[in-house]
């Protein structure tokens, strides 16, 4: 008799653990997600919340099938990939609930509430007018990659390191090429060197006119990262920030028909960020001739 209850119960808690969705094909956790795995995966990692996590995904609203969006067209590198850190569950049932079941490799379908979705993880104050209240949506996900909070840290911290060590070599970097190539102008207050070329006509430019500038950008090696040769020159408004600092201070030196040539340390560039082929803490060495001064934006 024993034996037989313990059958019983024992196929009481199968039944009980899976619930019955009312999505065909798809099972409901505990948490109230729908979900379906394509690929499930036991012996590779799981993500816990605070994780590096890079997934590609599609999501479409569940009743027309139709696309709202596709990783593949919003990621910078077509890819696909999205990485960010797992965030806690926004919401019962939640995308986020639904990568915490997920192991590195995993792709799934979770059916979610598009109310909570756009209200609660992407904290809209209303829906999206093509999404109406009640409506769900599916989220289709591969979990691509993992990276523990404590990986994260220790490449935090080497970024940490090697970015100091970039800052100082940029010092021995400025000095030799100021030696090398025998300037002997000071800088400004702010590191700016200013090397006339050309002498312009008029009254020296001031913040807010508008210039139409020809250039060429170089690292202190010489490479060439941009150049406005063969190029129309381009159209900025000077001391508003369009431009980087240097520019900016540089070009209120100067008058129509000027040409010089600028040193900027990164401090009045573009600092320890990385921009495109230029490397963080970059010298960096412009020409600059101004070919057009326009009225200022007061002024237009």
């Amino acid at each position: 008799m024993k034996k037989h209850l313990l059958i019983i119960t024992s196929f009481t808690l199968i039944i009980t653990s899976c619930k019955q969705s009312k999505f065909k094909n798809y099972e409901e956790s505990e948490r109230g997600l729908y979900y379906k795995f394509f690929v499930k995966n036991d012996t590779t990692i799981t993500p816990q919340v605070g994780d590096g996590i890079a997934i590609q995904y599609i999501i479409k609203k569940q009743s027309t099938d139709s696309t709202i969006v596709n990783s593949k067209d919003v990621s910078r590198d077509g890819s696909g990939i999205a990485k960010f850190l797992l965030q806690s569950p926004t919401f019962k049932g939640s995308i986020e609930d639904g990568i915490l079941m997920m192991h590195k490799g995993d792709s799934a379908s979770f059916i979610i509430s598009a109310d909570s979705f756009f209200l609660k993880t992407n904290k809209m104050n209303e829906l999206p007018k093509f999404i109406r209240p009640g409506e769900y949506l599916n989220v289709y996900i591969k979990l691509v990659d993992i990276k523990t909070k404590k990986e994260l840290e220790e490449n935090q911290r080497k970024q940490e390191e090697e970015l100091a060590k970039l800052k100082e070599e940029e010092l021995q970097k400025l000095d030799e090429y100021i030696k090398n190539n025998k300037i002997t102008v000071k800088p400004t207050n702010s590191g700016l060197y200013f090397i006339e070329l050309k002498k312009g006509k008029g009254e020296k430019i001031t913040s807010n006119t508008i210039v139409k500038v020809h250039y060429r950008g170089e690292l202190t090696d010489g490479t060439v990262f941009d150049s406005s040769e063969g190029k129309e020159p381009i159209e900025i408004t000077v001391g508003v920030g369009e431009v980087i600092p240097g520019w900016d201070e540089a070009l209120q030196m100067m008058q129509k028909g000027s040409k010089a040539k600028i040193i900027l340390p990164s401090s009045i560039a573009y600092g320890k960020q990385q921009a495109g082929p230029i490397p963080p803490y970059s010298t960096l060495i412009f020409t600059l001739e101004v070919v057009d001064v326009k009225n200022s934006v007061a002024g237009k």
